[in-house]
């Protein structure tokens, strides 16, 4: 441990970009990171293993809930007082680390969500994914009464408090909304600030148009109850 801020990069299947992911990672060297290595059926284990790249290998794949939450119990157990959540993908430009961190020190708030909407960018999304994050946005605003702009964006960092709470309870499955739910309703305070997205440096989404109607109504269900308990 060398910093008192963990990059968390959750990783399923990214043979083609993390060697660069991780390598520009490495470029921070004053923030420490942890690739978790969700059950990978590809490459990514032993690609890992032969660059000695700071990594966790779950035996079986757990899902991005899993993977992240495997993250935050390892910056929990480590004694780390922030924690970033990056891509392994590559859309989550590097360069945003140094902002993300000292807006969160001078906000002073439990989580910070990089957002590709907050002002203009250059993110260019397809018609879908806009429009399901523009769904969740006014969902977020009718059960939570928190303006969101990008919920469904995974470049978030977060206080010790928060990972000591994520590293005991967290959604198994598509989390970034309902986390942010979650945090509302115990009176966490949540904002976001202007990030850049690049586009997938390998591999494909994991949300296919099928997927996307199962997302939105799973996510709208669980966003419901939570606002409850």
């Amino acid at each position: 441990m060398t910093s008192n801020i963990l990059i968390i990069v959750p990783a399923y299947n990214e043979e083609q970009a993390i060697v660069d992911t991780v390598k520009q990672l490495e470029q921070f060297a004053e923030y420490d990171y942890v690739v978790v290595n969700d059950g990978s059926t590809d490459r990514t284990k032993e690609i890992l293993e032969q660059h000695n790249f700071s990594h966790v290998t779950l035996p079986v794949n757990l899902g991005i809930g899993g993977a992240v939450q495997t993250g935050y119990r390892y910056a929990a157990q480590h004694g780390y007082d922030y924690a970033i959540q990056l891509d392994a993908d590559g859309q989550h430009d590097p360069e945003d680390l140094h902002h993300l961190v000292s807006e969160m020190k001078r906000r002073n708030v439990d989580m910070l969500i990089g957002s590709r909407f907050l002002e203009k960018s250059n993110y260019k999304g397809s018609l879908t994914r806009r429009t399901g994050i523009l769904y969740f946005n006014y969902l977020l605003r009718m059960i939570s009464r928190v303006h969101i702009t990008d919920p469904t964006s995974g470049y978030r960092i977060v206080n010790r408090r928060v990972i000591e709470w994520f590293a005991n309870d967290y959604p198994v499955d598509y989390p970034e909304v309902e986390v942010i739910v979650k945090l509302a309703r115990k009176r966490f305070t949540v904002e976001e600030t202007k990030v850049e997205m690049n586009a997938r440096q390998g591999g494909a989404s994991s949300i296919t148009p099928v997927k996307s109607i199962y997302y939105m109504a799973k996510v709208t269900f669980f966003s419901l109850i939570r606002s409850y308990i």
